[in-house]
């Protein structure tokens, strides 16, 4: 896991191979989130920090495409759809690369929710 001292975040290097591939699949399918807190590392805070910044990614996919799909009627949907989904892979991408590195650095914009406690 990784501290925040001065604006910098430190890895951890307690971490085992397990936990980070597990935080990884849970960003390429986010709606596999619960899945690494059923296990053995259900007090483990690198893991619940990512199970959290996936669920914000799951609920990002999910209100995003609901927005949409609602937008599609003004036409405007269309239009910002491929936006919303470049970004949307973009916000996966980085957090896949900070859990492959043992990382807890929060995902942009929707990183900041604490939904999972």
């Amino acid at each position: 896991m990784t501290e925040q001292r001065g604006g910098e975040y430190v890895m951890n290097t307690n971490l085992t191979e397990q936990d980070k591939a597990l935080a990884v699949v849970g960003y390429i399918l986010p709606f596999l989130f619960f899945v690494p807190l059923l296990g053995e590392n259900k007090g483990n805070e690198y893991v619940k920090f990512h199970a959290n910044q996936q669920l914000n990614l799951l609920l990002y996919w999910v209100v995003g495409q609901l927005a949409l799909w609602i937008l599609a009627f003004l036409l405007i949907g269309f239009l910002l759809m491929p936006f919303y989904i470049l970004a949307g892979l973009a916000l996966t991408v980085i957090g896949a690369l900070s859990a492959s590195k043992g990382e807890t650095k929060p995902l942009p914009l929707i990183g900041k929710f604490k939904l999972l406690s």
